[in-house]
């Protein structure tokens, strides 16, 4: 098993800290691109991480942070191969008209054919805690976790998110 870790947007070096944080929670090897910001759209970064998932293997396991689990979600949702063993999407953006509202982001289905894990703190100051539900509301078999604090980087939090990234079902 291994982790690919995607980050968020201009988030490589701030995301990398959590990124190895759960790594070694997992005692796993981490993979984590860095993805570019010269081309933000959806169509240039769903290419980036449509290359990463295709290096998965069906143990490995994903996880992807702020803007980089909203390309993820969309582009596992148009996937027909099902590996990663586990995906967790964590603190992301809502872009549909009642999140960030827009369009070239925002995930209208279909539903991806593996389960995801949805989490966020509360006290989030770049994505408002609100995302959440509105994230839980489309994606019905998602796990839900929401804490009280860590921020939009998930302080301390390494061990819950590597925890729910190991659970085989």
């Amino acid at each position: 098993m291994a982790l690919l870790f995607l980050h968020g947007a201009g988030g490589y070096a701030e995301d990398r800290v959590l990124a190895d944080a759960i790594a070694a929670e997992l005692g796993q090897p981490l993979t984590y691109p860095r993805f570019p910001e010269d081309d933000m759209s959806f169509d240039h970064q769903a290419s980036l991480v449509r290359t990463a998932l295709d290096a998965v293997s069906a143990d490995d396991v994903v996880a992807a942070h702020s803007f980089g689990a909203s390309i993820l979600l969309r582009v596992l949702a148009e996937r027909e191969r099902e590996t990663p063993r586990r995906v967790v999407l964590l603190a992301m953006p809502d872009w549909s008209p009642q999140g960030w509202d827009i369009a070239d982001y925002a995930f209208t289905g279909p539903l991806p054919r593996k389960d995801v894990s949805l989490h966020h703190c509360r006290d989030d100051e770049v994505v408002e805690f609100a995302h959440l539900a509105l994230h839980a509301a489309r994606l019905p078999r998602a796990a839900v976790h929401a804490y009280d604090s860590g921020g939009h980087q998930f302080d301390g939090l390494a061990h819950a998110i590597a925890r729910d990234l190991s659970r085989t079902s």
